[in-house]
């Protein structure tokens, strides 16, 4: 099942998102609405507030009072802390209850609509994040006409939220919501029929994307950094433990001239752990299936380079992730080669070159691999050159 976070600034016109998602076909989980159902009669943290507050956050009928309770944890730190601890473990569990259940339904959609995902860095969750971005003025200017709330409290809850630069940096996907509700909803339909509907179909086929044949190269991209740390955020979540190291590596990590791919490094303490149960399993729900068959790379040192390879599954981003044992051969020239055309221009010149001789001559995307290995072949002492004169050591980046 593909699990979508969903999330905005007050105001931003979340809401109408969720509600088109639902429409379209998806299950949405509402954060707030179970927030509300946790505490209604009968249910044992109502009991456990009633405990740890007193009778004076209840109505005369039985229920919770909220605004009583909202003026009893105002500036306690520690009463903050103790409703929190009665409420979250309340609310994880139903929201994990729904989410499962919805799986085991057959849904190929599931939206968490979560206002504090970002406050709560739980991005890494889901298979992708949803932002609506809106302009904290327009945001101010609703919150005033809709709901009838003063300026300065509108501010105030404004600046008690995430950034909108938080926001925007674990966002997959920002829906603009600056203009009329018509564009937002078109946004929508367009996001729902090009991207999520096909992520949902190869995330339960375990269908791979692969990328086109024909191949294309692009000047550095700036998007390039943030959808790299957002796939290592959802590896990170989904491998734990099992992954040593996680790192952006490749062209698009330099950056410098490349084909539109993501290639990650999982580093792992023996191959052992990236052909068991628990490691597949995690990959596979996580979007990014084995490949079988690509299992080596190419040596530099004329020993066997072994790996394990996977692709990703997001239609709209390519990813390609290299498996391989933290510390072997191929773990290193990975982090060496990239971190050698990060620091000398006229490597990055060479290169840049060589791709563009290889793409001048029309060769498809197999092919342009398998020719750029002499000119790696012919690095090889450049680079290692440069390892010892920098001191370089191989520091991948730990979950």
């Amino acid at each position: 099942m593909l699990r979508i976070g969903l999330t905005g600034g007050i105001g931003s016109g979340k809401s109408t998102v969720s509600r088109r998602l639902a429409e379209l076909g998806a299950v949405v989980v509402d954060a707030d609405l179970i927030a509300r159902e946790v505490v209604e009669p009968g249910e044992p943290a109502l009991d456990q507030i009633r405990e740890r507050f007193g009778e004076g956050v209840f109505t005369a009928d039985g229920a919770l009072d909220r605004p009583a309770l909202g003026r009893v944890v105002f500036g306690d730190p520690q009463a903050l802390a103790d409703l929190e601890g009665i409420t979250h473990p309340a609310i994880w569990g139903r929201t994990a209850q729904r989410l499962s259940a919805a799986e085991e339904a057959g849904t190929a959609v599931a939206v968490h609509d979560m206002p504090l995902l970002v406050e709560k860095q739980m991005a890494g969750e889901y298979h992708l994040v949803l932002i609506v971005d809106t302009d904290e003025e327009e945001r101010v200017r609703r919150i005033v006409s809709n709901r009838a709330t003063p300026e300065a409290e509108a501010r105030s809850r404004i600046a008690a939220q995430a950034t909108d630069e938080q926001r925007r940096a674990v966002a997959d996907v920002l829906l603009d919501n600056n203009g009329a509700p018509e564009a937002l909803l078109a946004a929508v339909d367009r996001l729902w029929e090009e991207r999520l509907t096909p992520f949902a179909d190869n995330l339960a086929t375990s269908t791979p994307v692969r990328a086109p044949q024909e191949l294309t190269l692009l000047d550095p991209q700036p998007a390039w950094a943030g959808q790299a740390a957002r796939e290592i955020a959802r590896l990170r979540h989904r491998l734990g433990d099992l992954a040593v190291t996680v790192d952006h590596v490749g062209s698009t990590s330099v950056p410098m001239s490349a084909k539109p791919v993501i290639d990650l490094q999982v580093g792992v303490e023996s191959l052992t752990v990236a052909d068991s149960e628990a490691f597949r399993a995690a990959m596979d729900q996580g979007g990014w299936p084995r490949i079988e068959g690509i299992d080596q790379d190419s040596s530099k040192d004329g020993q066997p380079w072994p790996k394990r390879y996977h692709l990703g599954c997001d239609p709209a981003v390519p990813i390609h992730l290299h498996v391989r044992e933290v510390g072997s051969p191929g773990w290193r020239w990975a982090l060496l080669f990239r971190d050698w055309l990060r620091s000398d221009e006229s490597a990055r010149t060479d290169y840049r070159a060589e791709k563009h001789r290889l793409a001048a001559a029309g060769l498809q995307r197999g092919e342009y691999a398998d020719a750029k290995e002499p000119w790696f072949d012919g690095a090889h002492e450049r680079v290692e050159a440069w390892a010892q004169e920098a001191q370089w050591t191989p520091e991948g980046e730990g979950p």
